[in-house]
């Protein structure tokens, strides 16, 4: 800049109102409304874990669009678009219409401008992406034949698949799915299984959950595929218990100890093996029951990208949140970890158990919770009360304190024995004494 040019006050409100003037970019106005539900990864979370959002093979929607590492499978979706069109006689232009005439809704689900798509261009975009999804859950919903799909016959390929299609910024709106799905089904063939119901079972090849609860969610929407699938670990008939105290004042209502803390004062771990969902954590007389989960990189990976969709969608419950934070909770240390590994909590695939503690404390370290609006609020409660009040409290301190193991329970019991013969021996000193006195 040339120091003898000097900017005038005129030419700076010039410039300042044309900055007023300029919608922003890279975060809409509108980003906090209903409809906007895909966004970037806020960078505090980023930080963590660069790779749990980061898609590794596959890019859906236009905040990876083009990435150059992505191209293999990109390849593949003109493919399975080509597919699509010769079995159901459809042309592309028939679905780029319907596509354009969406546009405005389209752009609107993201929270940083994609201007710089045409109208065509995001259309072909949507096109690709959407039918390269619906025709991989028709492929594994045996409606469609695999063959030799290098797809699917690759075994690498299936488990970065899977991450991917659930990261935040790895989007596209759901009713573009719905859409595409509903309008390019082979009346052929007819099948009675909905959108919904394709994508669990092709998800339930990584996580495996009972049929009843596939039919329970056959008409769940989301605002996309996170959100979807998110949605289907939460029962759409529960409802928060309203809490029978009053909570600005109750003092129990605080972060719960670690595993090992909580089995010093008596409490119990119990896993359970078939809920409906990892969600379901119960305590009931000094028995916290949590489900069996299976802790590998799809789990860490989908916890992540939940956590920054919650923390940026308004308008969602926060039930991933609050699992991981309680669960953070549980495992401060690789003692902790080690505690719900031996009750069956826990089956560490992520790592050793003192990495499993880090990243639970690093996760639920920037995340912003709400500990008396949750899902798990009461149960908050309840654990720090029994941890605080009554016998059990003292009865468990002893027995870890004199029976933890072997060597520790003889001790007990050699003083226990020496305790007695002293009580003995002065009873029958005083009694000898008393005898005397008498004769």
């Amino acid at each position: 800049m040339n120091p003898n040019h000097v900017i005038t006050i005129d030419q700076e409100v010039k410039f300042m109102n044309t900055q007023m003037k300029k919608p922003p970019k890279l975060l809409h106005k509108s980003a906090g409304y209903d409809y906007c539900c895909i966004f970037r990864v806020p960078q505090s979370l980023f930080e963590i874990n660069r790779e749990a959002y980061q898609p590794q093979i596959v890019s859906i929607g236009p905040y990876h669009h083009g990435n150059k590492h992505l191209e293999m499978i990109e390849e593949h979706k003109w493919r399975y678009l080509d597919d699509l069109i010769q079995r159901t006689g459809n042309s592309i232009g028939y679905f780029m219409k319907m596509i354009v005439s969406m546009q405005d809704e389209i752009r609107q689900s993201y929270s940083e401008s994609i201007d710089h798509f045409s109208a065509n261009d995001l259309a072909k975009m949507m096109v690709l992406d959407g039918f390269f999804l619906i025709e991989l859950f028709r492929k594994v919903g045996k409606l469609v034949e695999t063959k030799d799909d290098p797809i699917f016959r690759m075994v690498w390929v299936s488990p970065f698949l899977m991450r991917d299609l659930l990261k935040i910024e790895n989007q596209i709106p759901f009713f573009v799915l719905q859409m595409l799905f509903d309008e390019s089904k082979d009346g052929s063939k007819p099948d009675d299984r909905t959108l919904s119901t394709l994508i669990l079972e092709f998800f339930n090849y990584t996580v495996d959950r009972k049929k009843e609860i596939l039919n329970e969610h056959k008409n769940t929407k989301g605002k996309h595929l996170l959100d979807f699938f998110r949605k289907s670990f939460i029962n759409p008939k529960e409802q928060n218990p309203v809490p029978t105290f009053d909570i600005s004042k109750n003092s129990y209502l605080k972060l719960i100890p670690p595993a090992n803390k909580l089995k010093i004062v008596g409490v119990t771990f119990k896993a359970s093996h078939e809920p409906d969902s990892f969600l379901d954590i119960e305590f009931r007389n000094g028995v916290l029951s949590i489900p069996q989960i299976n802790m590998d990189d799809f789990y860490s990976s989908f916890f992540l990208n939940c956590i920054a969709f919650e923390l940026c969608y308004f308008h969602c419950s926060k039930h991933i949140t609050t699992y991981v934070v309680f669960m953070g909770c549980l495992m401060n240390t690789s003692t902790d970890v080690g505690v719900l590994s031996e009750d069956k909590i826990i089956e560490n695939y992520f790592g050793t158990d003192k990495e499993l503690a880090k990243f639970f404390k690093s996760v639920g370290k920037d995340v912003a919770f709400n500990i008396k609006d949750n899902y798990l609020t009461g149960l908050f409660v309840e654990v720090n009360e029994y941890c605080e009040n009554g016998w059990h409290v003292h009865l468990a301190g002893f027995k870890h304190t004199y029976f933890e193991s072997p060597w520790a329970a003889v001790s007990a019991f050699a003083a226990f024995l020496l305790l007695c013969f002293a009580g003995l021996q002065t009873f029958y000193t005083v009694y000898q004494y008393y005898k005397a006195k008498k004769e």
